[in-house]
């Protein structure tokens, strides 16, 4: 989609200051040291100029000159290959297949509780109990490489660590069997590209 606007030299990412998607996109772009400008959004009275450049008026949205993308997977994959170091993906066919299945399966059982907690209520609980249960039943999958099913920080993990950081916020206490979930998530946490990603309110959310 081409942009309509006056022609941009840097990336521009239109973020939540709160938003596990938002969040994932900007631990990429922190992963690969990229410069870029960071417009914050509300949700709720979205900018002029993103209602022209997405018709979804979502967020996140990135602009890359005359470019235009709007869904976190297909952002992220782009940052990946246009910004090649590190590499975030395996390079071989068959491991960069299971590591775009594994987040499929993350974006559709365990980030698709978020907001169902966030909107509060009875289907909170709900929502919270199986996102607990989801994570306790995954731990043999943290425990099988120092990051989630691979050895080295993958595309997988930036949409992952997003949601363990949120976990106290979203009030989702792992019990002491899945201490693994909580030292994955310390590992990545005291990158200081994580640190980088984080805005203000996310900070927050882990207060120290």
């Amino acid at each position: 989609m081409a942009v309509s606007q006056r022609s941009r030299t840097v990336l521009t990412l239109y973020s939540s200051r709160d938003c596990v998607s938002c969040h994932r996109v900007r631990l990429v772009l922190a992963a690969k040291g990229v410069i870029y400008d960071l417009i914050a959004v509300n949700p709720l009275s979205p900018p002029e100029d993103l209602l022209d450049l997405n018709p979804y008026n979502s967020v996140p949205t990135l602009v890359d000159r005359d470019l235009v993308l709007y869904d976190t997977g297909v952002i992220c994959e782009y940052l990946d290959e246009r910004y090649p170091h590190p590499p975030l993906m395996a390079v071989d066919p068959l491991a960069r297949a299971r590591l775009r299945l594994a987040i499929v399966r993350i974006e559709r059982d365990w980030l698709a509780y978020v907001p169902q907690i966030k909107a509060g209520g009875r289907p909170a609980d709900t929502a919270r109990k199986r996102l607990r249960e989801a994570l306790i039943a995954s731990v043999p999958l943290f425990k099988a490489a120092k990051f989630f099913l691979s050895a080295e920080m993958s595309l997988t993990d930036c949409a992952l660590a997003p949601l363990i950081w949120r976990l106290p916020d979203l009030g989702v206490v792992l019990p002491r069997e899945a201490l693994v979930i909580n030292e994955y998530g310390d590992r990545i946490f005291r990158n200081p590209g994580f640190t980088r990603s984080l805005t203000v309110e996310e900070k927050a959310l882990r207060p120290a």
